[in-house]
C-alpha cells in the first residue's frame, strides 16, 4: 500500500491512442531512481496535499488533457476517502511555484469503492481554479495525453513524490505484464506517497499510475499499475465531460 461520487463505467470506449512499440513484452530490468529535474513535463506531475500546503502530501497525481483544462489522474485509493485534497503541480523545496488547485469532483469506479477491486485502482479528478491567477491547471503547466488499451512491455518513466520528500523523484525502466490486467516496474525506493505517480511512455502519454496490485505494491523497489482499459477510458470520459 502506497497511500500515507462513485460511478460504474458502462460503455466500452477506446481512448486516444496506442503507443507504437509499447507492446513489446521483453523482460524488464531495474531502473535507477534519481531526483526529477525541473522540466516542463515534470511540472505536470504534482503532490496531493490534505487541505493545502500546511497539510501533509499523501499521494501523487498528474495533469491529463481535457477540454476543460482541469483534469488529473491518480490512484483510486488516493482519492476515494479524501474530501479536502489539493493538487500542487511542480511542488519542489516546499514551494508551489505554479499555485495550488482544489479537487472539485472525483471519479472512482464502483468496483473500487465497493470492493477495492485492484483492477479498478484508477481515479480522475476535476480541479477548481488555481490559487495564484485563477487559471485552469492545464493552462498553467500543460497536460499529457492519456492512452488506454496499451499492452504492458514498453519503457516508461515513473515520476512521483515519496513520503515527506520536498522534491520529486523519477525512474525510467521497462514495464512488464503482471497477469492480464496489471503491469509492474522495478524502480528502487518508491515508498508511501508515490501512489498515483504517472507512468509516461516515450511520447509522454500516461499509460499507468502506481496503484493496482497491493495498492501499488508492498515492496518499495517494485511498483504496480492497472493496465488502462475500457473502464479507465469510460471513467476518463466522465471526468472530461464534467470539466467541459
Amino acid at each position: 500500500m502506497r497511500h500515507v461520487s462513485q460511478l460504474r463505467a458502462l460503455s466500452a470506449v477506446a481512448v486516444l491512442l496506442v503507443v507504437p512499440g509499447y507492446g513489446d513484452r521483453e523482460a524488464g530490468s531495474a531502473g535507477t531512481t534519481v531526483t526529477a529535474p525541473a522540466t516542463a513535463a515534470n511540472a505536470r506531475v504534482g503532490a496531493l496535499f490534505d487541505g493545502g500546503l500546511d497539510g501533509d502530501h499523501f499521494c501523487t497525481a498528474s495533469v491529463v488533457r481535457s477540454e476543460g483544462h482541469d483534469v488529473i489522474v491518480t490512484a483510486a485509493h488516493c482519492l476515494d476517502d479524501q474530501d479536502d485534497a489539493v493538487f500542487v503541480p511542480g511542488y519542489r523545496d516546499g514551494q508551489a511555484p505554479y499555485g495550488t488547485w482544489p479537487v472539485k469532483e472525483k471519479y472512482v469506479d464502483d468496483a473500487w469503492s465497493e470492493d477495492e477491486n485492484e483492477d479498478d485502482d484508477v481515479a480522475f479528478a476535476v480541479l477548481g481554479p488555481g490559487s495564484l491567477t485563477g487559471a485552469q491547471v492545464e493552462d498553467a503547466v500543460g497536460a499529457a495525453p492519456l492512452a488506454t488499451d496499451v499492452p504492458a512491455g514498453g519503457t516508461v518513466t515513473v515520476t512521483g513524490y515519496a513520503g515527506d520528500a520536498d522534491t520529486p523523484q523519477t525512474c525510467t525502466t521497462r514495464a512488464t505484464a503482471y497477469g492480464d490486467t496489471q503491469q509492474r516496474v522495478e524502480c528502487p525506493d518508491y515508498p508511501g506517497g508515490t501512489s498515483g505517480s504517472p507512468w509516461a511512455a516515450a511520447d509522454g502519454s500516461v499509460v499507468g499510475v502506481i496503484g493496482g496490485y497491493q495498492q501499488g505494491g508492498d515492496d518499495p523497489d517494485v511498483s504496480y499499475s492497472v493496465v488502462f482499459g475500457t473502464t479507465t477510458a469510460a471513467l476518463y470520459r466522465l471526468a472530461v465531460g464534467d470539466g467541459c
